[in-house]
Order: C-alpha cells, then structure tokens, then sequence
C-alpha cells in the first residue's frame, strides 16, 4: 500500500437534511480539516425530495447545501480542503449543475463530479424479468403483485465512486443515495490508496463514518448522561482523524460545546445497528472488534477493526405513496380522567365511525403531569375521508363532548404519507459511474464479492426471534492488531438488590430501522456491564417495555463496548413515513427504557444512593 501517511481528518457538517446551516462555516473557520463532509438522507428524506420534484422536474435535492456553499466553497478551495455530501438525492447531476451556477457567481472554478448509478427506477422492469424480486426484507413479499407502484427505488452505494472522482481531481463530490459510511471510506480510500478489498481498513472507515455520519450524536448530543457535559449547548460537529490501517481518532474543534467521550461514541456506535457484523456496501465491519479508548479531552480512538468481503447485495430503498392521514389531539384535564378518556373514545367513535371506516384508526392516551392528550389518527385512501369528513366529525363533538374538552390539534387537511419499502439487488446488477466536471463517465471498480461470509445477508427474522449472542468472527480474517470480542465473567455479585431506574447505571440510544427499533445499552464499567449482560434478556425487556411483549426481538452482545443490543421487530409498523406513533423513529424508546425501575445490586447502585430514593427488595 501506497499514499498518505499523515492521519486525514474528516469532518462532518451535517446530520440529516435540516441540520444547524452554519455548521459548514463552523467547521471549515474552526481548525484545520482536510475534506468536508455531510449526510443530507434518510429514508423518508427520499420521499420528500421525490415531491419536492414534483414541484420542480430540475430539484430532488438538498437546497440547504447550496446555501452552506455559498459560506465556504471559496475558502475550501483556498485551502484544498475537499467537499464530499450525499445531498444530491434523487438528482446530483441536477444539484453539481446548480452548484457551478453558484460558484460562478463568486468567480470560483470548482471541479465538480457527481455520482450515478444509485436510481434503479427505470430499470426496475428489466431487473424484475431478471428474476430479481425485490422481495420486501421484513415480510419476504415480492414487488411485483403487491399492487405497489414505487416513487422511488435507489441502491445503497459505497464509496469507490467517490474515491475515483478525487482520484481524478475533483474539488467537489455530490453523491445521491450512498451508505452514509461512504462519506468517510470514499476519501480515505483515495487519501490512503486502499485496494478493494483492504477489508480491515475498510471496516474502519466504515467504523468512523457511521460515528460521524449523524453530527452532534456523537459529541454529547441526545446523550443520555448530558448533566455530565459542562457545556452541552451547541456542541461542535465531529472530526474522524483516519489513519492508513482505518484505525481513527474522534475528536472536534477545540473550544467548541459538547464533548468528544467514550461514552458519546459509545452511543452513536450503537445507533440504528442491528447486528454487530456492521453490513455496508463496501465491507462488513465487526463492531464487536471495536474498542475505545479516551486519548485525551475530547479524543477517542477507535480501532483497528476486524473487517470481511462486502455483502454480494446492496440494499434498496423504495418508496411508495400509503394514502393520506389526519390526526386530533384532545387535552384531558381536571378530575376523572379514566372516565374522561372512555367517554372522547366512545364519542369519536360515534362520530367517525370508528374503526371500520378507515384502513387505520389509532387512538394513543399520553399521561401528563397535570394533563393527559389523547391523539386519534386516521389513515386511508380517500384524501377527502380523512380530510374535511374527519374534521367536521371531530369537529361535532366540541360541545357534547367531556367536560373541559379543548383540542390542541385539529386539521381539515389530510396529508399524503409514503411508505418504505427496503429490499435488495444483487451489487453486480448495479453501476456506478462517475462524472467528471467535463463529462467523462468513468465506470466505478466493484469488488469481488464472491467470498463473501454465507450470514453477511440482511436476514429477515424469524417469527420469534430470541436472544443471540455475538457473531462468530472466523480466525483469518482478524489481523495481528485487531481486538477480538471479549470474553467476560458474569456478575458474581449477589446479596441485596435496591430498586432503581436501569438508567442510573447504564446510557441508551435508539433508533429506527425501516419497520424496526433498535435500543442499545451500555454499561460504564466491566461490573456494570456484567450485571447488564445478565439482567437484561429478551423477556425482560418486554416485561419493562410492553409493547414489545407480542413482537419478535433479537438480543445481541458487545462485550467490547460493554453493550447490549436489542432489535424489536415490527414496532414501528411500515416505516417512519407511515407511521402512526408520536416518536416514530423511536428515539425516545432507550430513554424511556432508561427510565423503568430495575433491581440493581446495591454494590453497584451505592454511589447514587444520594441521587435516587432506593427501594430495597423484599
């Protein structure tokens, strides 16, 4: 291997699309960085810019990254820093003609290359007669005779296509739908000229990129121990400091708010995973193999990490229109509450018909400190059904209702939802090219996949889905350096046990995955951590979190980080877009597992006996 030897600092700038605008400026003003990067998708961000097309036939792009350009492109090609964004949607060629329209404006001469390849719209008929299904990765449906009619349906790329525009001397590279890791193994690949199948390197950028990919998650932001962050206001964006072997430093500018931690990589480490064998398109990262290690004040090293062939499919994102949805929110105050709330269920579903009616009827009770609301939201088809005829029925009940009945939220227009639909296709059925500033089209190298482990697929689960234990990891495919998954000791604590909140000793972050959850939890301490690892098993986690008591959950272990992983299958119904909870990415769902009493070990609670009044068990 050839290339760079110094580390290649990698800095992100946005999160989703809708991040703090200024954080483009506060990164290129605020340190030294060598390339610039932003994940601007999600799986419903495709929806909306699919209608944000039609509106305009020339958009289907993040517009909040022309509006950061125009704070630093002339600064970064002062000083060489590269650009490397996923904002281009559902139209990078679109977005990268856009951006030379801004650029000339300032007089700047950018070399601007984009990727394509991602949208397999036009092709999805010909890829069908192929015999690819695009069978639904929940379910197992197939597209075809689902009575779907897909918006959009774009392949997850990795970053070799990006690797290839710097290669050729781009100062800006637009992507559309790559894996959010490619932001980071795109330019790391191309700074430390990895082969294609450098499977451990890989894995470590991989590892630093989905550490990055969601900006201030990983420095101090929705941090279950935030009190602990002396300056938690407006944290600094995160910086991976790569180095040849894909091991990394995380860190952030300095002076900047929040924190840089084991703890808080801790947490975006187990963001939106399932299993620890991290699938992306580019290699499968271990992240059972992953250790931390605090370097200094906000300075965390990662790896190295054990890394193995990439996956033979990429995974697909569909979209498709759902119907139309409506809600209204009731407010519940005063005395009776119980009997309040039977009386507004009775009511509407008098009003509206109930639940026959419509194709969902959802009526969700939240508990308050001096108010409860209750929410009903409807779903259906009929655009005019769950619009105006929903309305004026909720809208009839206003005086005949309980007493003291406000709505706090209540419209007349229904609003159209689209629905996610994850699948895959075979990677050598897709082709990314990428276009230089002149035109030319370079086709974009692929891996060979056919070593590819038999598990690294994106398995359905099975309809109970139970506890599993950490993935194998085979033995030539760990290097000399790499950290294998621990083995540790159970909790041989035993005596008195206090009750207290899990949360007192364990952090959670959760997420969502398509229809899925997951929460992960994690333990400060190997004690701690031990006593988690034996407490928390599938069954009681449905005991503490009940809706999830008839769903299929899968459990797994990360010794190395001290953490437990949990997926509950199906929580989320079809998908964000479509969903019907009031958290539908499910990012209150470790906090409020955080929040449920536990019996804890009083060897290990004593420290927060002064913060939490303890119950001992009987």
């Amino acid at each position: 291997m050839t290339g760079r030897q110094a580390p290649l600092r990698i800095a992100n700038c946005s999160g989703y699309y809708g991040d703090r605008l200024s954080a483009a400026r506060e990164m290129v003003e605020g340190g030294p960085i060598d390339v610039l990067t932003g994940d601007y998708l999600a799986e419903l961000t495709m929806m909306l810019l699919w209608k944000a097309r039609q509106r305009d036939p020339e958009g289907g792009y993040a517009l909040s990254f022309l509006a950061q350009m125009g704070d630093v492109l002339g600064t970064c090609l002062q000083r060489g820093i590269k650009i490397v964004v996923n904002a281009g949607g559902l139209n990078p060629a679109g977005l990268a003609a856009k951006l030379r329209e801004v650029a000339a404006l300032g007089r700047l001469n950018p070399s601007i290359a984009h990727v394509e390849g991602d949208d397999l719209m036009d092709r999805l008929p010909e890829l069908q007669a192929a015999g690819h299904d695009f069978a639904h990765l929940s379910t197992g449906r197939p597209l075809a005779g689902s009575g779907v009619e897909p918006l959009t349906a774009n392949a997850y790329l990795g970053g070799w296509g990006i690797a290839r525009a710097l290669r050729a001397g781009a100062d800006v590279v637009i992507c559309g739908r790559v894996t959010d890791a490619a932001l980071v193994v795109g330019p790391a690949a191309w700074a430390f000229d990895w082969a294609l199948d450098d499977w451990d390197r890989l894995a470590g950028a991989i590892t630093a990129g989905h550490i990055i990919e969601c900006g201030t998650q990983a420095t101090g932001g929705n941090y279950s121990f935030f009190t602990e962050i002396p300056d938690p206001v407006h944290p600094g964006f995160p910086i991976a400091e790569l180095h040849a072997d894909g091991s990394s430093v995380i860190t952030k500018h300095p002076g900047t708010g929040g924190a840089v931690t084991v703890g808080t990589v801790t947490a975006q480490l187990l963001y939106e995973i399932g299993r620890p064998a991290y699938l992306n398109a580019d290699a499968v990262a271990r992240f059972d193999t992953v250790r931390l290690t605090q370097q200094g004040p906000d300075r965390v090293a990662v790896g190295p990490v054990i890394g193995e062939p990439a996956p033979a499919d990429l995974k697909v994102c569909v979209n498709h229109r759902g119907g139309y949805r409506n809600s209204a929110t009731f407010v519940l105050t005063g005395l009776d509450l119980d009997a309040k709330a039977d009386f507004a269920e009775a009511t509407l579903r008098d009003a509206t018909g109930g639940p026959g009616r419509f194709a969902v009827y959802d009526l969700r009770r939240e508990h308050g400190g001096t108010a409860d609301r209750l929410t009903l939201t409807v779903q259906d088809p009929d655009q005019d059904k769950v619009g105006r005829g929903f309305f004026s029925a909720v809208a009839g009940t206003a005086l005949a209702g309980y007493p003291g009945l406000y709505l706090e939220h209540a419209a007349a227009k229904a609003t159209e939802y689209g629905v996610y639909w994850p699948a895959l296709v075979p990677a050598a059925e897709v082709g990314a090219v990428t276009v230089l500033d002149d035109g030319t089209r370079l086709p974009v190298p692929r891996a060979d996949t056919s070593e590819a482990a038999s598990d690294t697929r994106y398995a359905r689960p099975g309809p109970q889905a139970d506890a599993i234990r950490p993935d194998p990891v085979p033995p030539a495919a760990a290097p000399a350096t790499a950290v294998r998954p621990l083995r540790p000791e159970p909790y041989e604590g035993r005596g008195r046990t206090v009750r207290l909140p899990l949360g007192t000793l364990v952090g959670a972050r959760s997420g969502d995955k398509g229809g899925d959850a997951n929460v992960g939890l994690w333990a400060r301490d190997d004690q701690t951590y031990a006593w988690l690892r034996d407490y928390l098993d599938v069954a009681r986690l449905r005991a503490l979190l009940p809706e999830t008591a008839k769903l299929p959950v899968s459990r797994y272990e990360l010794p190395n980080l001290r953490a437990v992983n949990f997926v509950v299958h199906g929580l989320l119904g079809a998908g964000v877009a479509a969903s019907t909870s009031a958290d539908p990415q499910a990012k209150a769902l470790g906090e409020r597992l955080r929040g449920c009493l536990a019996d804890i070990p009083e060897s290990l609670a004593d420290p927060w006996q002064s913060v939490y009044t303890a119950m001992p068990e009987a």
